[in-house]
C-alpha cells in the first residue's frame, strides 16, 4: 500500500524547495536591475532577463538570506512565537555582523538595537518598508492549515525590524497567498485569495490598492498597465504597499507560468530583486521546483547558502511538517559568509559604477 504521508511529504517538500528556487531566482534575477527604471533596464539589455550579476551568473541577497533565516528559526521553534521571535532575532544579529551589502535602513537601525541590548519585542523601528514582507512566504507556506500561528508567526517576525500596519499587512499578504499557493490539488481560486487579502486590514488605502488589482485582473489588464495605475511608471518603490501589491499582481495575472509572472514583475524596474523574490516565491510555491526554468535556476553561484542548502531547508521542513516535531536547523559553512560578502560588495560597487555610463 502506498505510504500516504510519505507522498504528502514529498509533495510539500517540492512547494518549499519552489518557495526557496524561485524567490531566489526573482531575487539574482532583479538584484543586477534594482533602482533602474523600465525605460533603463530596456536600454540596458533589451528585455532580455538572464543571470548577469557576476560573470554570467547571478548572486541573492538578503531577500534570500531573510527566508533562509525565518526557516531556521522554524526548524527551532515552529510551535511557540516568542521563541521563533527571539531566534530568528539571534540570527538577524549575526547576519548584520557579517557586514551584507544592500541591507535596508529600518532593519539595520532594528539590527543595531539588538546589539546594544534591546529585546527582540522593542527591536522594531517605525517603517513602511518591504523587509517583513520578504521574508514572510516561508510562514505562510509552513502554516498552511493554521491561520492563527499563520497570523501570529508573520507578526513575531515583522515586529522583529518594522513597526507599522502597513508592512505587518504587506507581510500578512505574502504569508496568506503562500498558504493559498501551497493548497493540496493546486492554488486557491483567484476570488478566494482577493477575499483572504481583505480581511488583513480595514484600512483605506489598503483596501483601495485591493480594489485596484480586482478591478484590473477582472479586466485583463497587464502588470505593467497595473503599475501605471498605481503611479510608479519610473519603477516600483521600496514601501510594503507598492511591493506587495505588484509581486502578487503578476502572480495571479500569469497563474501557472513561473517565467511569465516573473519577468512582468521585473519589467516594471525599481526594487526588482524584492519584487522579483516575492512572485518568484509565490510562483515557485504554487508550481514546485519543476516549474522553474533550469536555465535561471543554474545560473545562481551563491555560497556558502547555495542552491542545495535552501533545497536542504525546504525538504527538512517539510520532513518536521510531517513529524510534527522540531528537527533542528540545517548547517553550512558560516565561515565563508565574511567573504562571499566581500566579494558581493565588490561587484555592487562595479555595478553602481557601471550605471554611471551610457546607454541612458
Amino acid at each position: 500500500m502506498k505510504d500516504i504521508s510519505h507522498t504528502l511529504d514529498t509533495e510539500l517538500g517540492e512547494r518549499f524547495a519552489g518557495l526557496f528556487l524561485g524567490g531566489a531566482v526573482g531575487d539574482a534575477l532583479g538584484l543586477p536591475a534594482e533602482n533602474l527604471s523600465p525605460a533603463r533596464i530596456q536600454k540596458l539589455w533589451g528585455g532580455t532577463w538572464r543571470m548577469r550579476f557576476v560573470w554570467g551568473r547571478g548572486i541573492t541577497s538578503d531577500d534570500t538570506e531573510h527566508a533562509a533565516m525565518v526557516a531556521q528559526a522554524l526548524l527551532e521553534h515552529p510551535d511557540d512565537p516568542l521563541a521563533f521571535q527571539r531566534a530568528l532575532a539571534w540570527k538577524l544579529r549575526w547576519w548584520f555582523a557579517s557586514l551584507p551589502a544592500g541591507v535596508g535602513l529600518a532593519t539595520a537601525r532594528a539590527c543595531l538595537k539588538l546589539w546594544v541590548g534591546f529585546p527582540a519585542g522593542r527591536s522594531a523601528v517605525n517603517s513602511g518598508g518591504s523587509g517583513p514582507a520578504m521574508r514572510s512566504a516561508i510562514i505562510g507556506a509552513y502554516f498552511a492549515d493554521d491561520p492563527v500561528k499563520r497570523r501570529d508567526f508573520v507578526l513575531a517576525s515583522s515586529r522583529l525590524t518594522h513597526r507599522g500596519w502597513q508592512a505587518e499587512t504587506a507581510a500578512l499578504a505574502v504569508a496568506e497567498c503562500a498558504a493559498m499557493a501551497v493548497q493540496p490539488g493546486g492554488p486557491a481560486a483567484t476570488g478566494t485569495i482577493m477575499s483572504s487579502l481583505e480581511s488583513l486590514s480595514p484600512e483605506r488605502e489598503w483596501q483601495k490598492l485591493l480594489s485596484e488589482m480586482g478591478d484590473g485582473l477582472a479586466k485583463g489588464d497587464s502588470v505593467a498597465a497595473f503599475v501605471e495605475r498605481l503611479g510608479l511608471k519610473r519603477g516600483v518603490t521600496g514601501y510594503a504597499l507598492h511591493v506587495v501589491p505588484v509581486a502578487v499582481y503578476a502572480w495571479l495575472r500569469n497563474p501557472g507560468d513561473f517565467r511569465a509572472a516573473l519577468v512582468a514583475a521585473l519589467d516594471c524596474g525599481g526594487d526588482t530583486d524584492t519584487v522579483g523574490a516575492i512572485a518568484g516565491a509565490l510562483a515557485g510555491a504554487a508550481e514546485g521546483k519543476r516549474g522553474i526554468p533550469e536555465e535561471w535556476l543554474s545560473g545562481i553561484w551563491e555560497w556558502p547558502r547555495s542552491i542545495g542548502f535552501l533545497e536542504r531547508v525546504g525538504a527538512r521542513l517539510a520532513s518536521q511538517k510531517d513529524q510534527g516535531r522540531p528537527l533542528g536547523s540545517v548547517g553550512y559553512f558560516w565561515p565563508g559568509v565574511l567573504p562571499r560578502n566581500a566579494l558581493f560588495l565588490v561587484v555592487v560597487l562595479l555595478h553602481g559604477l557601471r550605471r554611471l555610463a551610457p546607454p541612458y
